[in-house]
Parts: C-alpha cells; sequence; structure tokens
C-alpha cells in the first residue's frame, strides 16, 4: 500500500508570513484545492470547547479556513454535535452559547453554526456501514447533509482513546447523543431514579415503548423492549436516563474508527490537526491541565488515520514538559506519553481498526514545509 501523505508546518513566522498564512500555505500545500467546493455545503467538523476549558482551537484558525472555502466557491458552516453527558453543551442552546463565547460566531469567523444534531441531540441520520461493531451509524443531520467533511482537530490526550484527533473528532463528535451512547456502552441506559421529575418526555419519545412509570411515579426501562438507541438518555434534561459506562476502551476506540468512516464514507474530506497546547486529558473537561510538550505545529491531510498516527509520533519524539504531568507519572523519555498517561488504555487499537475498514492507512511520508 502507497503511504498517505502528511504536511506539516512548525509555528515559526517571520514578517509577512504569519501562523494564519502558514495554515493556508498548508492547506494548498496539502491539495485542499483538488476539491471541487463549487456551490457545495461544507461542514467544517470543530469542538467549541468546554466552559472553563482554554485548550480549544482559536476561533481566527477557524476563519481562515472560512476564507479559504469561500475563495474556492463553498458554503462552510461550522459544526458539532451535543454531548452525551450533562454540561454546557448538552443541547443545542447552551451549545451555541458556548461556541459564540468562545468566539465562533458569523462576525469572527465568517460563517454560521450549526449544531449538527438538532436541539436535543435527537435529529441524526443512520448511515449504513455494515463494519464490525456497527451496522449504521447516528451522525447529526447536518454532517450527513453536508457535500464535503472538513475536520479541524485539537490534537491532545484523552482519557478513553489515548489521545484524540482526527477520528477522535470525526467519530464521537459527529455522533448524535444515541450514537455516543452507542459507542460508550455496550449495554442498554438506566433510569437514576432519584433524578426522575415524572415529565414523561422519555415515555414520549421511545419508539420501542420500553420505559413506563412505575408505582412511584418514576421512570423505568422494560430491557426486553429496550435497543439501547440512547433517546431516553438524549431526550431527559434532569440527568434521569444515564448511561451505563461498560464499554471497553480497545472496542470504544474501534467504534469511533467506524463512525469516523461514516462521516466521510462517499464525500470528499480534508483533515487538520494543530499539535498544540497538548493537554493530557479531552477538551470536554472545564479546565485544561499544562501541555505535556511545545506547542509543535500544524498537520494537513486528505487521510485521517495517516495524520492521527504522525501526529502521536510526533509528541512521543518531542521533549516533555518539566512540571506537566509526565513528571507526576515518573515517565522517562523514549517511552510512549499517551500510553503512559492514560495505562489503561491502548490508542493503537482505533488506528489498526481504521486501516482495516479502509478509512486511512498508518504508513505515511510527512512532507515537511518552510
Amino acid at each position: 500500500m502507497e503511504k498517505s501523505k502528511v504536511y506539516f508546518t512548525n509555528l515559526r513566522t517571520k514578517p509577512g508570513a504569519n501562523l494564519l498564512d502558514k495554515l493556508e500555505k498548508l492547506m494548498v500545500k496539502a491539495g485542499i484545492k483538488d476539491i471541487d467546493f463549487k456551490d457545495k455545503f461544507a461542514a467544517i467538523k470543530i469542538h467549541f470547547g468546554e466552559i472553563g476549558n482554554l485548550a480549544y482551537i482559536r476561533p481566527n484558525y477557524a476563519a481562515k479556513v472560512v476564507e479559504v472555502i469561500k475563495e474556492l466557491g463553498g458554503k462552510p458552516f461550522l459544526t458539532d454535535a451535543n454531548t452525551l453527558y450533562s454540561g454546557k453543551r448538552a443541547n443545542a442552546l447552551d451549545h451555541l452559547d458556548t461556541a459564540m463565547k468562545h468566539g465562533f460566531n458569523p462576525m469572527v469567523v465568517g460563517c454560521n453554526v450549526i449544531i449538527a444534531d438538532g436541539l436535543k441531540g435527537t435529529d441524526y441520520t443512520e448511515v449504513e456501514i455494515n463494519q464490525k461493531h456497527c451496522k449504521t451509524a447516528k451522525i447529526g443531520t447536518a454532517i450527513t447533509d453536508a457535500d464535503i467533511i472538513i475536520s479541524m482537530n485539537h490534537f491532545k490526550g484523552h482519557e478513553m482513546t489515548g489521545f484524540g484527533g482526527a477520528l477522535k473528532n470525526l467519530g464521537m463528535g459527529s455522533g448524535s447523543r444515541g450514537g455516543k451512547l452507542e459507542m460508550h456502552s455496550a449495554s442498554q441506559p438506566k433510569i437514576q431514579k432519584d433524578n426522575c421529575v415524572a415529565c414523561g418526555m422519555c415515555i414520549k419519545n421511545c419508539a420501542q415503548e420500553a420505559i413506563s412509570f412505575d408505582e412511584n411515579k418514576k421512570a423505568t426501562i422494560d430491557y426486553e423492549k429496550c435497543v439501547g438507541c440512547g433517546q431516553c438518555v438524549a431526550i431527559c434534561q434532569f440527568d434521569a436516563a444515564q448511561v451505563v459506562w461498560n464499554e471497553s476502551a480497545d472496542t470504544a476506540n474501534e467504534k469511533i474508527a467506524e463512525y469516523a468512516y461514516a462521516v466521510v464514507k462517499d464525500k470528499p474530506n480534508f483533515h487538520i490537526n494543530f499539535i498544540m497546547n497538548v493537554s493530557p486529558n479531552c477538551d470536554c473537561w472545564d479546565n485544561n491541565d499544562m501541555a505535556i510538550v511545545p506547542d509543535l505545529g500544524i498537520a494537513a491531510s486528505f487521510d485521517p488515520v495517516a495524520l492521527d498516527k504522525a501526529c502521536v509520533d510526533m509528541v512521543n519524539n518531542a521533549p516533555k514538559i518539566n512540571g506537566s504531568i509526565l513528571d507526576d507519572i515518573h515517565y522517562h523519555e523514549g517511552e510512549d506519553k499517551f500510553g503512559h498517561i492514560h495505562d489503561n488504555t491502548n490508542w493503537k487499537t482505533g488506528l489498526d481498526h481504521g486501516q482495516e475498514i479502509g478509512l486511512g492507512n498508518e504508513e505515511y511520508e510527512l512532507i515537511n514545509l518552510i
């Protein structure tokens, strides 16, 4: 198999060539102009950051990507899907409010923001993929409706997958709340009855008629009827319908790869990783610990698997930052940084599975730009 090309630019600048200029040059060299954007809807999949976490990609970079796509005749929009956990991005209103507060608004980025799976995370399209774990993938409708997929990914650590990059942003990030449940969990949801207020929304929205009230006017699930679709988790605003967190990290990684495959299936796609502020954990937390390595640069590729693999290698080859979490856990140079921080995960399983299902290639050629 021919090696995939991954293009990289460092963060050194000079007059007349700032970081936004370098990002545009990187995109062009990596081949974004080979995509026919003319009058096409281009979904720019990005993470808007959780309130209190400052490691998310700066909106200035998103504005440059938007500008390039518009110049090529496309119709770009920024998008993300609602979170499975309760937080400031669990419904479209809070999610949009968070995006706007972090600078992802039309005045700054030059395009609109659309929450991919609707108000409550229930607006999704099932994409048929027939893979090892998932026969279909529940992807936010705004993403499935797009003609072109562009991902902008903050490359960092992740407590479940080892690291988060293109595959994590595409797969987990594009799944509806029910899709996220499928990736996180191998079982049906549960009802935390202390939180149930008897609003009846889960009953009304259960397509299987698997939920009813018990004698105490609390929701209860008939597991003979429940298919684990996650609709009750998505619809409940009181954290009564909950995920059973029992999926192994390896299986979750493979499911994420399958969902990423569903997102880009039969569509032109292009991916950009920002290897900056490489914090040890996910941007979904309301804080970000100090970076584990110095800021390295920006990488781009048509191949999300090769892109993530190149970024893992760059982080593992970079010197650690003294005082970071790597010192707390007695890391030694040359060890796998992400595997050392999250020693109950194996990040390679996601990339291996991505290669197996035809999402991309772990073998890459790294092309450094001046």
